[in-house]
């Protein structure tokens, strides 16, 4: 593995995966100041827009298709231009309509790229280099949401958000342009199926998606909302959080890694879905803000976990099975992106507690499907 650095698709991936990374941290940092305190929207059309940025998920097995008429490593680095066009043009269009048109396009850029980014790893690396690659793109891309947080935070004062989203779109746009021009590709990587695949024996493939799906939406969703209505976190403490999650993320990221290779998919999954059925218990019942506070933290950390569904099928999939395989394995993770986020809300309204105890349930099932890694039966 310490040719890993070596192999031109390694370095191709990473410069991608940090700026995609950094392209939607900047998104997420600038959108609901610039959406409440520019555009005037209000929190119907907020959703709408959040919604609005899932959908493209649900597109990813067109990637499948495009393989038709474009090479994956070139509809990565287009993935990544759409991307920072998507960022950079938000601030011309200060209009409901403008943040749902310019969402889409940042958000299939951005959906596209990770679909392609799975499937250009797991073909080009080994089974024992392909968790240190997603490891390796996690921690740069913790270092890029730092930076990138700095800096909104250091231009904030100076410029206009308007140019904020320019420039960060710019970057990522530029580099998007730079790497359409490379060509990191192996000659020797087994050609792939450039159609729709569905096989009855990746059928805990499928599974693991949807429930790691179902298990981010909680998370990403009711989480951060539990801390600032429940426990009054401020701007600023929540950007802290999020500062510690990268820093803690860093160096967690490689740990998760070589975790994969010397105990494999199956104990580490188990430590994640252990870990999150206590974290989400820890939601529901106790009340205590620092409490709340390490359990998102530690939630966190176990969410770079779910690398292991991917490298789970490098073992056990098709080699030519690959593309079509994340295209649909990421598709089926944003069902949930749709059913999840209306279920919990209603729960919500019924009692604050009752969408973690959902997780919880729902880590009860991961960890039971999880346990069929190594077992599974036609």
């Amino acid at each position: 593995m310490k040719n890993i650095k070596a192999n031109k698709m390694y370095r191709y991936l990473i410069l991608l995966a940090v700026v995609a990374t950094a392209g939607q941290q900047g998104w997420r940092t600038l959108f609901n100041n610039f959406a409440v305190d520019t555009v005037g929207i209000n929190g119907l059309e907020v959703g709408i827009i959040q919604s609005v940025r899932e959908v493209p998920g649900f597109l990813s097995l067109l990637v499948i298709y495009l393989l038709f008429i474009i090479k994956e490593h070139k509809l990565s680095a287009i993935s990544i231009a759409f991307m920072g066009l998507g960022v950079m043009i938000v601030g011309f269009f200060p209009s409901f309509i403008g943040l749902v048109v310019t969402t889409f396009l940042f958000s299939t850029g951005f959906h596209f790229f990770e679909t392609t980014n799975k499937s250009l790893t797991l073909q080009h690396f080994s089974i024992k280099e392909s968790p240190i690659v997603f490891a390796r793109q996690k921690s740069y891309g913790a270092i890029a949401n730092i930076v990138i947080g700095g800096f909104v935070w250091l231009l904030d004062y100076a410029i206009p958000m308007e140019m904020n989203y320019l420039l960060i779109g710019a970057i990522v746009l530029v580099v998007g342009i730079y790497c359409y021009t490379l060509n990191p590709i192996d000659k020797d990587v087994v050609p792939q199926q450039r159609k729709m695949v569905i096989k009855r024996k990746y059928w805990l493939f499928y599974l693991l998606n949807f429930l790691s799906g179902a298990r981010r939406q909680i998370f990403v969703v009711f989480a951060v909302f539990m801390l600032v209505q429940k426990y009054h976190f401020t701007v600023k403490e929540v950007a802290i959080l999020f500062i510690i999650n990268n820093i803690v993320n860093y160096y967690v990221s490689p740990i998760i890694g070589k975790a994969i290779n010397k105990y494999g998919e199956r104990l580490v999954l188990s430590v994640e879905y252990i870990a999150i059925i206590l974290v989400f218990g820890g939601y529901a019942f106790i009340e205590n803000k620092w409490a709340v506070t390490s359990f998102y933290i530690i939630d966190n950390i176990f969410f770079g976990c779910s690398m292991a569904i991917n490298t789970y099928f490098h073992k056990t999939g098709e080699t030519k099975d690959i593309a079509p395989s994340m295209a649909l394995g990421f598709t089926i993770n944003h069902i949930s992106a749709v059913v999840i986020p209306v279920i919990g809300g209603l729960l919500w309204m019924m009692n604050w507690r009752t969408p973690f105890i959902f997780a919880m349930i729902l880590g009860v099932v991961s960890l039971l499907a999880t346990q069929k890694i190594g077992r599974e039966k036609l």
